[in-house]
């Protein structure tokens, strides 16, 4: 697969890059996405959420009548989950969402989130740039240059560009990632994934070392 290389002003810059086929080229494993997903959420999870139960709700020690003679169901406290201000029943308690997923199927999901970005012509490269400061205006105006304003977009940069980064995180659709550090979610959750092209090669690095890949 070969693209064409963007100048920031939208232009043709005359050059061209090959693609990796055995990132961008391969057959795209739909359950390999699920998983990837599924455990990328999962592992967002803060898991604090809690309701107290009956023997945790304030008050409730005395019997609220007697046990007999009145008619009515027998009750032995006003917190009783069947009553109003009552406890909750089976209520959530604190938890651990933490998934772990098979390096392998980390790595599959990512390759058939970018075959798929591939297949669908939702992919842009884009010469490496960046700043002189942070410019929201600069960023902005790229962004029209290129046809992709209003759009939903992942910018993937050659490692570390923090005036890159001040400069789109204020636009609304706009994220900005390191190449390395976008996990299959964050390839599939945009209309256009804009590259800059040395960010290529990182992206086949990360592929090729052992250590563990994002989600």
């Amino acid at each position: 697969m070969t693209l064409e290389v963007l100048k920031i002003d939208g232009k043709d810059s005359g050059q061209k890059i090959d693609l990796p086929e055995d990132i961008f080229g391969v057959e795209p494993n739909d359950h390999a996405i699920y998983l990837a997903v599924k455990t990328y959420l999962s592992n967002q999870r803060q898991g604090t959420h809690k309701s107290k139960e009956r023997g945790e709700v304030r008050g409730g020690g005395k019997k609220p009548w007697k046990q007999k003679g009145r008619g009515g169901a027998r009750a032995g406290t006003s917190r009783s989950p069947l009553w109003v201000g009552g406890g909750t029943i089976f209520g959530p308690r604190p938890r651990d969402y933490r998934q772990k997923l098979p390096l392998k199927v980390k790595r599959l999901a990512r390759k058939s989130a970018l075959s798929y970005k591939v297949k669908d012509e939702q992919i842009k490269i884009v010469e490496d740039f960046s700043f002189d400061k942070p410019s929201t205006k600069t960023f902005s105006q790229m962004l029209r240059d290129l046809s992709i304003y209003g759009k939903k977009v992942l910018l993937l940069t050659n490692g570390t560009q923090e005036v890159v980064y001040k400069s789109g995180r204020n636009i609304p659709k706009v994220k900005v990632l390191e190449a390395d550090k976008a996990s299959t979610y964050d390839i599939l959750n945009n209309q256009i994934l804009l590259i800059q092209k040395s960010a290529i090669d990182l992206i086949s690095k990360t592929f090729g070392k052992k250590e563990e890949a994002m989600n």
